[in-house]
């Protein structure tokens, strides 16, 4: 942890000036979609979208037949997508394998006369020890922010949605800055190949993945140079982070860190990083109050119901309420006394997957790192921090929490978290089976 003693100072981050009319937070699923529609179907100059993944279902078939037809109506348009080479490649879990989403783009691209590159950017030579979770869609001058990836429940394109965060942010440096960097580091670069075409195999580019690790290592946002912006500025700044110390991790412990009076935190499983936990102790012993704010674990997206046919990925959201209870049990003085508010997010049969961080009313963290061990260590991350020192965008923050509220239970006591002696017979047996030989500390590690 040699990195915690050595923080750059949040006032080193590349910051560009951001008119408060400039930066829109939605608050519903469906709005998000049909903006990001709206968008691309008006753009002139780009369109890049970037994300875990693009779903062949309902959502995912809408926006790129949405990309198709602004090709089609404005042949001059730079459209690209960019996905996680492994995740592209395979079916979801648990489901059949042999139709993946790269067949699906490679059939979309044969039945149509234009041409969109889709990019599979390979993090890692396997998926589980690292993928593509770098968010953003640039649309011309504005960038569109969220966890999301994009699908039915990611988009709430049916019945069902995956609640998240949703931004606006209109500035042509932020888009460029964020644009340049995937023409920089994905476009051209021998691990990266188009997977609307015939691709080569994993195995046969292992050489190339590891450098092209290496290289998104040393990796940054490099605004174009402007005016310095003053400290009393609303102002924005773009940061991205793989593998253990990086820029990002540091500036999550900063953000934490610099908390005098409140902090609001979402993530979606619970997981801290041990650096992460530390710096919620030393703001609880300062007095600062925290609400952490996390879905109930029927809410995890990995969750299946008892009476449904079980399998071992089913494990993770018991896992993760495990990780809870016990927090909430090591913290119960700050919980008691209402200093630590923890509040579990649960609406029918949605799921939660917010993430990010507000400190006092002076920076709010947008981002898709779900702030556990394998964000901080193997995934590419982004995120935007806003620094608000006048408070320009204070209603904003307070609509959005109240709104993250809305379908939340306090956490009064620990107690309130089911104990494992009372999960079901399976999950409880491979969860005692896993503790006994320390399996899960492993497998927190890489969750």
């Amino acid at each position: 942890m040699a990195f915690l003693l050595n923080r750059p100072t949040l006032t080193r981050l590349p910051w560009l000036p951001l008119p408060p009319q400039d930066f829109t937070t939605l608050l519903q699923t469906s709005d998000f979609r049909l903006r990001l529609l709206e968008a691309i179907a008006a753009a002139t100059r780009r369109v890049y979208l970037c994300a875990l993944y693009l779903e062949n279902e309902e959502a995912g078939r809408e926006i790129l037949d949405a990309l198709y037809q602004a090709k089609q109506r404005w042949p001059e348009l730079d459209v690209r997508v960019m996905v996680d080479w492994h995740r592209a490649q395979r079916g979801r879990i648990g489901e059949d394998q042999s139709h993946c989403n790269a067949s699906w783009y490679r059939e979309e691209a044969a039945r149509r006369d234009l041409d969109i590159p889709i990019y599979g950017v390979p993090v890692q030579t396997r998926e589980l020890f690292g993928v593509l979770h770098l968010k953003g869609f640039v649309i011309d001058d504005t960038v569109f922010y969220s966890g999301a990836s994009l699908n039915n429940v990611y988009l709430h394109k049916l019945d069902k949605y995956r609640f998240d965060r949703y931004h606006l942010i209109r500035s042509p440096q932020l888009a460029d800055a964020m644009a340049d960097f995937m023409a920089e580091q994905f476009f051209n670069d021998p691990a990266v190949f188009r997977l609307d075409k015939p691709a080569p195999s994993t195995r046969s580019i292992r050489k190339e993945i590891r450098q092209f690790r290496d290289k998104l290592v040393h990796s940054q946002y490099r605004p174009a140079a402007s005016p310095p912006v003053s400290a009393e500025q609303l102002a924005i700044a773009p940061i991205v982070g793989i593998g253990k110390g990086n820029r990002l991790n540091r500036t999550i412990l900063d953000i934490i860190a610099s908390a005098d009076s409140k902090l609001f935190i979402c993530t979606p499983y619970f997981n801290f990083p041990r650096a992460v936990v530390l710096e919620i102790n030393r703001a609880l012993r300062r007095g600062v109050e925290i609400d952490i704010v996390v879905g109930d674990k029927t809410a995890n997206d990995f969750y299946i119901p008892p009476e449904q046919p079980f399998r071992v990925i089913g494990a993770l959201p018991y896992l993760y309420e495990m990780n809870l209870r016990r927090f909430a049990k090591r913290q119960r003085q700050y919980v008691s006394r209402q200093q630590l508010r923890i509040h579990l997010w649960k609406d029918g049969d949605n799921t939660y997957h917010l993430k990010g961080i507000w400190s006092d009313a002076r920076y709010i963290l947008l981002t898709g790192n779900n702030l556990n061990p394998r964000a901080f260590r193997l995934d590419l991350e982004n995120a935007l921090l806003l620094r608000d020192p006048q408070g320009a965008l204070r209603a904003q923050g307070e609509a959005e929490q109240r709104s993250i509220l809305r379908h939340t239970t306090p956490l009064a006591h620990y107690r309130q978290l089911e104990d494992v002696k009372h999960y079901p017979e399976q999950i409880k047996k491979l969860l005692t089976r896993l503790s006994r030989v320390r399996i899960d500390r492993m497998l927190n590690l890489m969750l």
